[in-house]
């Protein structure tokens, strides 16, 4: 059976390639959001956007933050990644910014978002496993991230119940 899981990314610059992570297919991701659907989210503020990202949380049994070149530090990718650790769920992120965009571009890598986080007490910079794919362009990381992603959620949840 595949794992439910809920996707973290940095949606204006790496929509497109987080819907090329879900389409791989191996663990049962969170449906993608429309622009406008986004932008009536967005629109209701704070509070509607974090009850918005509880409601999509629920019954997910691990948080895959999809790292691209400007996801660290982001308030609400640091939220999900702290809501999901707070909720028992596992959290692992998978580098993405070796997968092309849309315009076939790919970018640098951003820096890691769980250092420097701290929820309950524990830093999760040295708990929290980022994965950087290995191979050189786009479609060996691509591959890379077909044939880890169902391990990494599968650690990612053993490493949280081991915390």
């Amino acid at each position: 059976m595949k794992r439910r899981v809920f996707f973290s990314f940095h949606y204006a610059l790496d929509h497109w390639r987080a819907g090329q992570v879900r389409n791989i297919g191996v663990v049962d991701g969170n449906e993608p959001v429309s622009d406008n659907d986004w932008e009536t989210v967005t629109s209701g503020g704070p509070n509607a956007i974090r009850s918005w990202i509880d409601s999509q949380m629920e019954y997910r049994t691990c948080a895959v933050v999809l790292v691209g070149a400007r996801t660290a530090g982001r308030r609400w990718i640091n939220y999900e990644i702290c809501h999901a650790w707070e909720t028992g769920m596992g959290v692992v992120g998978i580098r993405v910014h070796g997968l092309k965009d849309r315009d076939q571009q790919t970018t640098a890598p951003g820096a890691n978002p769980f250092s420097g986080l701290i929820v309950d007490g524990l830093h999760l910079g040295p708990i929290v496993q980022c994965h950087h794919p290995s191979g050189t362009g786009s479609r060996a990381h691509y591959a890379w991230i077909s044939e880890n992603l169902e391990t990494a959620v599968e650690e990612a949840i053993q490493i949280r119940h081991a915390n």
